[in-house]
């Protein structure tokens, strides 16, 4: 790949990647908001729960587009990783399994989450959303994309807190998802960073890698917008 003298040095880059993703974060939600405030309803947490399984499930799906436009064995070596937090390396591992025992903790019927059944619209078309992102973007763009998740451990450690203090009838050990995440998404994020400076080594490439961040983020909040407008927080 060929460099030009208009790109951003690699400290520029990184700082516009942040900034971008904290100003639209879905952290600043009034979900989320309400979430952390204690005000929302036991309907509106199952709510969330159920709808926001099928986000997860698009997860590794996104995470196998983007290991299909590799041919570098070392990135698909590292990349791989990711399915393997969300699938588990057999059946009851992973992330989907626990986030599916949220779902029991809080109250919900684990089948008909996991049927999918009671997805909200707007939520399945945010979430298919994303998953096309990934398929139309090049590589570097697609990884961008995924740097949402330099937020994550921040509003995963602000959840727990929350939930705990808020919401007491939730079975503390089905938090497990959340916990384990703080962990993951720091390591994550840093490989995924690396990899976006090291390869979008032009002006345009890195504002393409920009305007991919601000499309996942456009996306999570979209998501929420959806679910408030079926379950109003008033």
């Amino acid at each position: 790949m060929v460099s030009d003298s208009n790109r951003l040095d690699s400290d520029a880059f990184m700082a516009r990647l942040k900034a971008e993703g904290d100003a639209r974060y879905h952290d600043r939600h009034p979900f989320h908001l309400a979430m952390h405030a204690g005000l929302l309803s036991r309907e509106h947490i199952q709510a969330w729960v159920q709808n926001r399984y099928y986000y997860q499930t698009r997860i590794p799906i996104k995470d196998a587009v983007i290991l299909s436009k590799s041919e570098d064995p070392a990135f698909r070596r590292m990349w791989i990783r990711r399915l393997h937090d969300h699938d588990g390396l057999a059946e009851g591992q992973g992330g989907l399994a626990q986030w599916l025992r949220l779902a029991r903790g809080v109250g919900l019927d684990v089948d008909e989450v996991s049927s999918l059944r009671g997805v909200l619209p707007g939520v399945r078309f945010a979430c298919d959303a994303y998953v096309q992102l990934v398929r139309e973007r090049p590589l570097v763009e697609a990884v961008a994309s995924s740097l949402t998740e330099f937020f994550s451990p921040d509003l995963m450690a602000t959840r727990i807190a929350a939930w705990e203090m808020h919401y007491p009838w939730v079975e503390a050990e089905t938090l497990a998802y959340f916990r384990g995440r703080v962990i993951r998404a720091r390591d994550d994020s840093q490989e995924a960073i690396g990899y976006v400076l090291a390869h979008a080594v032009t002006r345009a490439a890195q504002e393409s890698c920009i305007a991919a961040l601000i499309a996942k983020t456009h996306i999570l909040w979209a998501l929420l917008d959806a679910l408030c407008t079926a379950h109003p927080l008033t």
